[in-house]
């Protein structure tokens, strides 16, 4: 059980899946949902400040390299593309919204890219990620403990 809760934990911090694959994965190997919940939630609230930082180190270090340069530019078109609008129009909001919608291509990794990218303060950008994740992460919770309950009783 405690390798399950670790794997919970890595899956949860892992840019693959985030508490989406993490949460699920810990509920389905019979840890306590809200073990899983909560073991999931934290890590990947560990996201932010881990890669905001980063992200500030390597634009000061690697701006002037081409190659990151180029990503960096890639990187931000499809931020954009995704989110650009709605987080031009509704600000710390709609990142909030983002990050919480279930869905490939959102959460945690995704609006702290976009929080830097857009310029939002770090304080509120890190609430918005925050309480995006944990109303994220409610909603993997519950989906799959119900969607567990109802196999069971077949």
């Amino acid at each position: 059980m405690f390798i399950d809760i670790i794997v919970t934990f890595l899956l949860s911090i892992s840019p693959l899946g985030e508490a989406r694959v993490g949460i699920p994965y810990g509920i389905i190997n019979d840890i306590h949902p809200f073990v899983a919940f909560f073991v999931g939630t934290a890590a990947n609230l560990l996201v932010f400040p881990i890669l905001y930082m980063l992200i500030e180190v390597f634009n000061k270090k690697l701006w002037n390299f081409h190659f990151y340069r180029k990503y960096v530019i890639k990187l931000a078109r499809r931020s954009k593309k995704l989110m650009g609008d709605n987080l031009q129009k509704y600000g710390v909001w709609g990142l909030m919204v983002f990050v919480m919608i279930p869905l490939p291509g959102t959460g945690a990794y995704m609006g702290t890219i976009a929080a830097s990218l857009f310029n939002i303060r770090k304080r509120e950008a890190f609430i918005a990620v925050s309480v995006g994740t944990i109303i994220s992460s409610i909603i993997i919770a519950t989906g799959t403990h119900f969607s567990l309950m109802g196999i069971k009783m077949f």
